[in-house]
């Protein structure tokens, strides 16, 4: 019988990187000097999750999907994504600002053949005074403008910046230029992806190499959306005790359980796996057969298909982000 998976985090050292991850996760990253990311649940070539408890501990998260298929995964999202898993799950900590990208969607991606376009949104956990971030243009540009500003420097002036607090929900479509930045914490979901098209890096020179990291100036122009949208910041109701929708997109649909009192979730209507990702508190997952796993902030589990009902026993308050693929 499969039942709730939690994985190894895989660390990732960053030139922007920080300590939250260890300070205000408790996760240690040693002997990395910094932790700018950690991947909880991945796919990527060279970065598979491995199984952290139970029957089916060491083994990796694609054996799992070439094992179970459907069962794991569900039906219709094995068919449509084969055996590869289509979501990935971070926690990001900015101790300075990342560098101003853009992602390509899955047309483009297919094109230049390096996988899956790479939708994401962010679940901001913990914000310094002052923080903020950017989510798109504050203008609609033209290619000739943005070209020309990429060119003389000027790029910076055309960014819509936002400010950022807990419990702020962002959704950023593939093509959309972002930054997450400085004095972030904060949970990411996106497709199942590594492509990401630098636009410009703050001239930042790496310590160990002593150079700037590379550009891709080139690649960026045909990936991005050059329109002008009203609203950036993502609009949902937050409300205790309830289940309620965030996003709702092609690629994955996110709800966010904040709750103080033990409640049943049926995923009977869902043909996917769920992801529950702690962003706060801390609760038990019961699941059918006796399983049980205790989640605290910073941390997930992968709820197989195949299980239908699990129960969340919070500890005090607690919010979880919910998500599966539609």
């Amino acid at each position: 019988m499969l039942y709730p998976l939690t994985f190894e985090t895989i660390f990732k050292d960053k030139i922007w990187g920080g300590q939250k991850i260890n300070t205000i996760l408790g996760k240690d990253f040693s002997p990395l000097p910094n932790c700018g990311e950690t991947w909880e649940v991945s796919d990527v070539e060279g970065n598979v999750s491995v199984v952290q408890e139970g029957s089916l501990k060491g083994k990796s998260l694609r054996e799992l999907v070439e094992q179970y298929k459907g069962e794991l995964v569900g039906e219709h999202v094995y068919a449509t994504y084969g055996n590869r898993f289509p979501l990935l799950v971070k926690f990001i900590d900015a101790n300075d600002d990342l560098s101003i990208q853009v992602h390509p969607d899955d047309k483009l991606a297919a094109e230049r053949k390096s996988g899956f376009g790479k939708t994401e949104m962010w679940y901001i956990m913990q914000a310094d005074q002052g923080a903020n971030l950017n989510s798109g243009f504050n203008r609609e540009l033209t290619k000739e403008e943005y070209v020309k500003a990429v060119a003389d420097n000027t790029i910076q002036d055309l960014l819509n910046i936002e400010s950022a607090q807990p419990g702020d929900v962002f959704f950023l479509p593939a093509g959309r230029v972002h930054y997450i930045g400085k004095g972030l914490l904060l949970a990411e979901i996106q497709q199942t992806s590594d492509t990401t098209y630098r636009i410009y890096d703050f001239d930042r020179v790496d310590a160990t190499t002593g150079q700037k990291r590379e550009l891709h100036t080139d690649l960026a122009v045909d990936a991005i959306n050059y329109k002008h949208y009203d609203n950036y910041k993502t609009q949902y109701d937050k409300k205790v005790n309830e289940s309620v929708n965030a996003v709702t997109s092609d690629y994955f649909v996110t709800n966010v359980l904040n709750f103080n009192q033990e409640v049943e979730h049926d995923y009977t209507h869902i043909d996917s796996f769920v992801i529950l990702i702690c962003v706060a508190g801390s609760l038990t997952i019961e699941a059918p057969g006796g399983y049980s796993v205790s989640l605290k902030m910073g941390q997930c589990a992968l709820i197989p298909a195949s299980v239908d009902t699990v129960t969340l026993v919070p500890d005090g308050d607690m919010t979880v982000l919910e998500t599966y693929v539609p």
